[in-house]
């Protein structure tokens, strides 16, 4: 069992849901991040997704742009978050997970990147502009070590979500609607009927749901169908409206973990 399964499936054998986190590297600054990465994992989050600042992101709305571009101004890039990486690395053994683009993963070199990643303590990728169709083609064998999470949709036909199933390692990531990041998210039957169907569907693999789970409320209403839920633009929201006053996405961060683990 690679590594992220086996720490999702520990953690639901003593019946406690996953929350995973999505910070920018390099946001709001490169000097307070790992402050903030740290910090965010010692207040609940199981797992870290840190995001490699992208010019041209497909799958953010534009919270994370924003982060995103502000990132790229502090200078922040791959060799740096995998600096982030190996800082952290120091302070905790949880799952990190970087997501990206494959356009800068192609300038720095596929090979290397996949290396460095390797010796940073990078445990898992989410390049979310690599298809099921072109799986095998980017992910060459150098990316063994690498545990590479493959996204389904509510638009997903079943017989794509067995065959993402059967690839994606780690989990496999499902977003909620069909929107681009930072859309609220708005429970009826129109996200819970797909959500539903996946979460029976998919049997290799533990799911996570993401994109617009912003709240208490909102992780409440799909984890029942899932092992848990991503948080993304409402942490980089509080962030932003907070000014370095970190203890409030601190607050964020427990909020949610405590609504999806009751005691």
């Amino acid at each position: 069992m690679n590594f992220i399964s086996g720490y999702i499936k520990n953690k639901l054998d003593n019946s406690e849901k996953i929350l995973s986190v999505f910070l920018t590297s390099g946001f709001p600054d490169l000097n307070s991040f790992p402050v903030l990465a740290e910090g965010t994992l010692n207040s609940g989050a199981d797992i870290l997704e840190i995001g490699i600042p992208f010019s041209d992101p497909l799958a953010d709305g534009p919270t994370i742009q924003a982060s995103s571009q502000i990132a790229l101004n502090n200078g922040a890039n791959i060799k740096k978050t995998l600096d982030f990486v190996r800082q952290l690395r120091k302070a905790t053994d949880k799952p990190i997970i970087l997501m990206g683009y494959a356009n800068p993963i192609f300038k720095y070199g596929r090979e290397k990147f996949a290396k460095d990643c390797t010796d940073a303590g990078v445990n898992g990728l989410i390049l979310p502009d690599i298809p099921l169709e072109e799986y095998e083609d980017f992910y060459q064998s150098y990316f063994k070590d690498l545990e590479v999470i493959l996204l389904a949709t509510p638009t997903t036909r079943v017989e794509r979500l067995i065959k993402i199933d059967e690839i994606s390692q780690g989990f496999v990531y499902y977003v909620s609607m069909t929107a681009t990041t930072g859309k609220k998210f708005i429970s009826d039957s129109t996200t819970l009927e797909p959500l539903i169907l996946a979460s029976r569907t998919i049997r290799k693999n533990k799911m996570l749901v993401g994109f617009g789970i912003s709240s208490q409320q909102d992780a409440k209403a799909v984890v029942p169908y899932c092992s848990g839920v991503i948080v993304g633009s409402a942490i980089i929201k509080s962030i932003k409206e907070f000014k370095g006053d970190f203890s409030k996405t601190f607050d964020l961060v427990r909020s949610i973990k405590s609504a999806i683990n009751p005691l």
